[in-house]
């Protein structure tokens, strides 16, 4: 990391750790189940895990008309999907949150408990599920979405209240409307939202991440992006990609370069905020982070990256949080990547969320 960024993102984040911050944030949510795969058993107890996800792939490839058997060790249970993991962290960080998505029926679930002491959830129905088998060089993420699917307006104006959801929207200062991919009806919430804008105003900043949208085709996808740009008119707008997912949002609105190297990552940062008329285009990659606007890159930091990570599975919708925070608090971009950048480096270390002032002495940390 960058020394003197991140001593003055520290120092501007502690000096302001006291200002109140509201956010909705939602409307995904999912129990995870951290996986590990064994590659050999050793004991009843003991056993060596698969170390790369390519080695696992080697080894489905190999059982092509055979078989095989692989055996999964449940490391921990946790709360997962965008929403939530992002907003717990929000809410760590000191931010008033309200939390949508589907997190029981008749009851929370006891993963989402501890969450529902810092934050106010708002239950749409039943979590969905995911293995989260993680590896060295990545993760591979088997999900269970059927529930997702009772998630809808509808069901939103019925949980939440007509009222309620109005105010939500047009007076928080973050709305994040998450995991387009995963949800069927994000598409006719957003537009519900833009409806309901349109009559309300608005008064905060809006933050989309659509997870990895592999699954939808070209026209579905550019589709999504063209709509999601019009949130623009009402407050500023974030745009928060991965690296994989950047790189395919780039394709489908046309982008004609090619390759992995930080260099294209930047042109393809500066190429998506030019083609989607958004406030931030930021896009993180395992060990930097690149932000831009108007077409030009406004930030390019590097991360505290670690090749041996407690968890990984959150990392990114820990870095989400921390951007966001860094613009509502109003830190230029290259800030707001170091604060995010530093959040997502002290989870993957403590498979914890840091509060704001342990987001500072990590920051500080760093810098030496």
């Amino acid at each position: 990391m960058q020394t003197e960024l991140s001593r003055r993102t520290a120092q501007n984040l502690a000096a302001l750790q006291n200002k109140r911050l509201t956010a909705m944030i939602g409307l995904d949510a999912f129990v995870d189940e951290i996986i590990r795969v064994v590659d050999k058993r050793i004991s009843a107890e003991e056993f060596t895990p698969v170390e790369r996800l390519s080695d696992l792939s080697a080894r489905i490839a190999a059982a092509a008309g055979v078989g095989t058997n692989i055996e999964f060790v449940v490391e921990r249970k946790k709360l997962g999907g965008q929403g939530p993991i992002m907003a717990n962290a929000m809410a760590a960080m000191g931010a008033d949150v309200t939390c949508i998505g589907p997190f029981g029926e008749g009851a929370i679930d006891p993963v989402f408990e501890e969450m529902a002491a810092r934050a106010r959830l708002v239950s749409l129905g039943e979590p969905g599920h995911t293995d989260a088998l993680e590896f060295e060089d990545g993760k591979l993420m088997l999900g269970k979405h059927q529930s997702l699917r009772d998630v809808t307006w509808e069901r939103l104006v019925e949980r939440l209240g007509a009222e309620e959801l109005e105010r939500q929207l047009s007076q928080c200062d973050l709305v994040a409307l998450i995991n387009w991919t995963m949800l069927p009806a994000m598409n006719a919430i957003w537009e519900k939202a833009l409806e309901t804008l349109a009559r309300t105003g608005a008064s905060g900043l809006f933050f989309f991440d659509l997870a990895d949208p592999e699954k939808h085709d070209d026209e579905t996808l550019a589709a999504a992006c063209r709509l999601l740009a019009r949130f623009q008119r009402f407050g500023p707008t974030i745009l928060g990609l991965n690296e994989k997912e950047a790189l395919r949002v780039a394709d489908v609105l046309g982008y004609k370069g090619s390759g992995h190297d930080r260099a294209n990552v930047r042109a393809v940062a500066a190429y998506i905020s030019r083609e989607l008329p958004v406030e931030t285009v930021v896009i993180h990659p395992r060990a930097y982070a690149v932000a831009a606007s108007g077409g030009e890159v406004t930030a390019d930091v590097d991360g505290p990256f670690t090749d041996d990570p407690l968890i990984s599975t959150g990392a990114g919708d820990h870095f989400n949080a921390g951007f966001c925070l860094g613009k509502l608090l109003g830190l230029p971009d290259d800030e707001a990547a170091t604060a995010a950048v530093g959040t997502s480096g002290y989870y993957v270390r403590h498979a914890a969320s840091p509060t704001l002032p342990q987001l500072a002495d990590f920051l500080s940390t760093q810098a030496g």
